[in-house]
C-alpha cells in the first residue's frame, strides 16, 4: 500500500481512531463540552495551548499537577496560565519572542511552557546543570527576551544581558522583581486570542561531545507520530504518572504533553531521590513512571530493605529514554519490579525511532525494539546505500516529530525526509533494532573497526559491574586502543586483568581494553548520558 494513497489514508485514520479510543482520549463526553472542544481545536489547532484549554473543558475538576506546593486541577492550570501569559505580555514579552526556562521539576516549568504557547512565544528549555558561562553562551546565541528561572540559579546570570526580563519561578524566600506566583495572582484570567506566531520549542542537545545545540520543533503536524507511540506504550487516560525525568529534556517534556492530552495526573518532585520515586509510586498508586535509565540504576542499587516495603503493584509502565539502557539493568529491574519497561530509542533531533517492550527486553535485553507505526528507519553505509539485513549501518529516521534544524544554523545529515540519529545499528532476523554505537565513536585499532558500545554492553553485563564506559585513545603502534572506565559493586574483587580476560573470553581479542580505570561513578549529565569528553 503506497503512502499517500486514499486506501492508505483511510487505513491510517482508522488506526489513529482506534488508538485514541483505546487510550481513552476519545471517550463519551457531554454534547455541550464536545462542541466547545471542537471549536477550540478548530480555532487554535493542536498546540499545548489548545490542549490545556480542551482538558479544562473535558476534565475541569480532575487533578493535573501535584508538586511540593500541592495539587492543581486542569481548570486551575488553564486559568493560571491565562493569567501568566497576560502578565508576561504586560512585561514586554510579545508574540514571536523567545523566553528561556531554567527550572527543576515543578508546576512552574509546566505553566511557563503553556503560557508561552498561549502567547505564541518560543520556549527555550535550559539545562539545570549548566555552568554560568554555558548559560550565557546559549542565551547570547538564542537571544530570548526573557528568562524564567528558579532562584537557586540566579547566581549564573551575572553575564546575561542587562535588558533581559527576569522572572523567578521557584524560591524558598520572598524575592524582588517579577515572579510566577505574583504574575499569576495579578494577571487577567481571561482567554487569550490565537497568537499570530505558532509557538515553537527549542530543546538543547545533550552536549556530550561539544557545546549544546538548540533543536527547534513546532507542534506535531497530525496524529500519526503520537498515536504510533501510544500504540506501543499503553498509556491510559486518567492514569497517574510519576515524572522523574527532567522536564527540560525532550523525554520529560513530551510525556507532560501526553499527560495533558490524556487527562492524566502528574506527580513532580524538584530533585531526584531514588527511594522517593518508589515512595511516590506507592503513595499515589501510580500506573506509570517516566525516567531515564540512570535513575533505574540508582533505584536498583538501593538495598531491598529500602524499597521492598513499598507497594508498586499498580506500576504497569516504566517508560524510559534519554540514554542507552544496558541489558543487564533491564533484566535486573524487571526481576525486582515486574515486566513493565518500555524503552524508547531516539534523539533530540529525531524525537523517537523505536520502542522495546517488556517481551522484547526479556528476549533480547540489549535491543532498542521496533519502530512504531508512522516511523520508518533506514540503515545505510558510508555511500548512503541501504545495508543488507543484519549488517551495521548509519541510522536515519523519518516521522512527523523530527526537528526543523538547529537554531544556530545547520542540520543533521539527512536523506530526503530521513534524519540521522547520529548512531549506527543493525536489525536482527526478528526485525529488532540494536544500537552498536555513535557513528563518530568508531575507532580503528590495528586495522580493525571497533565500536565501544559493544564492549560497554558486555562489561556492564558482568555480575560485579554497576556501569562502564569505553572510549578510544591514541596509541603509537595500533593507532587507537580502547580504554575502559568501570564502576563495580562493593563486594567485587574484579581487577584490571579480570576485566580484560572477561572481554577476551566473549569478544575478539582486539576488542579488549588496553587500560581499565576503576571509578566510584561515571560523570553524567542531567539525563543520564555519560560525559565521554570528561573521561577523555
Amino acid at each position: 500500500m503506497e503512502l499517500g494513497t486514499l486506501p492508505a489514508r483511510i487505513s491510517d485514520l482508522g488506526f489513529q481512531l482506534k488508538v485514541l479510543r483505546t487510550s481513552g482520549i476519545l471517550a463519551p463526553t457531554r454534547p455541550d463540552r464536545t462542541a466547545r472542544m471542537a471549536k477550540t481545536l478548530i480555532q487554535q489547532g493542536t498546540t499545548p495551548a489548545s490542549a490545556i484549554a480542551v482538558a479544562a473543558i473535558k476534565y475541569p475538576d480532575r487533578t493535573f499537577l501535584v508538586d511540593e506546593l500541592g495539587e492543581l486541577n486542569f481548570e486551575q492550570v488553564h486559568r493560571r496560565t491565562n493569567a501568566l501569559a497576560n502578565s508576561m505580555r504586560e512585561l514586554g514579552i510579545r508574540d514571536g519572542d523567545a523566553v528561556g526556562i531554567m527550572c527543576r521539576n515543578h508546576r512552574g516549568i509546566v505553566e511557563a511552557c503553556l503560557a508561552a504557547s498561549k502567547l505564541g512565544v518560543t520556549a527555550l528549555f535550559l539545562n539545570t546543570m549548566f555552568s554560568g558561562p554555558q548559560l550565557v553562551e546559549v542565551m547570547e546565541r538564542e537571544g530570548p527576551t526573557g528568562l524564567i528561572f528558579d532562584e537557586e540559579f540566579s547566581g549564573l546570570l551575572d553575564g546575561a544581558p542587562d535588558d533581559l526580563i527576569r522572572i523567578t519561578a521557584w524560591s524558598d524566600e520572598p524575592v524582588e522583581g517579577p515572579s510566577l506566583a505574583s504574575m499569576i495572582e495579578t494577571g487577567s484570567r481571561d482567554d487569550l486570542p490565537k497568537p499570530k506566531s505558532e509557538s515553537k520549542f527549542i530543546i538543547l542537545t545533550s552536549g556530550t561531545t561539544g557545546t549544546p545545540k538548540g533543536a527547534q520543533r513546532n507542534s506535531p503536524k497530525g496524529l500519526s507520530g503520537i498515536t504510533g507511540l501510544l500504540n506501543e506504550i499503553p498509556y491510559r487516560s486518567g492514569d497517574t504518572m510519576v515524572i522523574a525525568a527532567p522536564l527540560f529534556h525532550s523525554w520529560g517534556f513530551i510525556n507532560t504533553i501526553f499527560a495533558l492530552t490524556l487527562g492524566s495526573r502528574v506527580i513532580l518532585d524538584r530533585k531526584f531521590d531514588p527511594e522517593n520515586v518508589i515512595r511516590r509510586v506507592d503513595q499515589y498508586k501510580a500506573e506509570t513512571l517516566i525516567a531515564v535509565p540512570v535513575m533505574l540504576l540508582r533505584i536498583v542499587s538501593l538495598p531491598r530493605a529500602d524499597t521492598d516495603h513499598y507497594n508498586v503493584d499498580n506500576l504497569k509502565i516504566v517508560s524510559l529514554s534519554g540514554s542507552a539502557l544496558p541489558g543487564g539493568l533491564a533484566t535486573q529491574w524487571m526481576d525486582r519490579f515486574g515486566d513493565n519497561i518500555y524503552n524508547m530509542y531516539g534523539s533530540t533531533e529525531v524525537a523517537f525511532a523505536s520502542v522495546a517492550n517488556p517481551a522484547d527486553l526479556r528476549r533480547e535485553p540489549n535491543t532498542a525494539g521496533k519502530p512504531p507505526r508512522g516511523t520508518s528507519i533506514r540503515l545505510v553505509d558510508d555511500d548512503d546505500r541501504d545495508v543488507p539485513q543484519g549488517e551495521t549501518g548509519r541510522i536515519f529516521v523519518n516521522n512527523s516529530m523530527t526537528f526543523e534544524g538547529y537554531t544556530g544554523g545547520g542540520n543533521k545529515a539527512n536523506l530526503g525526509d530521513f534524519i540521522s540519529s547520529g548512531d549506527i545499528g543493525h536489525f536482527n532476523d526478528d526485525g529488532l533494532l540494536f544500537i552498536d554505537g555513535r557513528d563518530d565513536e568508531m575507532i580503528v585499532s590495528g586495522g580493525e573497526n571497533i565500536f565501544p558500545g559493544e564492549v560497554e554492553d558486555l562489561i556492564t553485563g558482568h555480575d560485579e559491574v554497576i556501569e562502564s564506559a569505553v572510549i578510544g585513545v591514541k596509541h603509537e603502534e595500533f593507532g587507537q586502543t580502547l580504554k575502559a572506565f568501570v564502576v563495580v559493586t562493593e563486594e567485587s574483587e574484579l581487577d584490571e586483568a579480570g576485566v580484560k580476560a572477561y572481554v577476551k573470553s566473549n569478544l575478539a581479542s582486539y576488542k579488549s581494553p588496553k587500560e581499565v580505570i576503576f571509578m566510584d561513578a561515571l560523570p553524567r549529565n542531567a539525563t543520564g548520558k555519560v560525559l565521554k569528553r570528561t573521561l577523555a
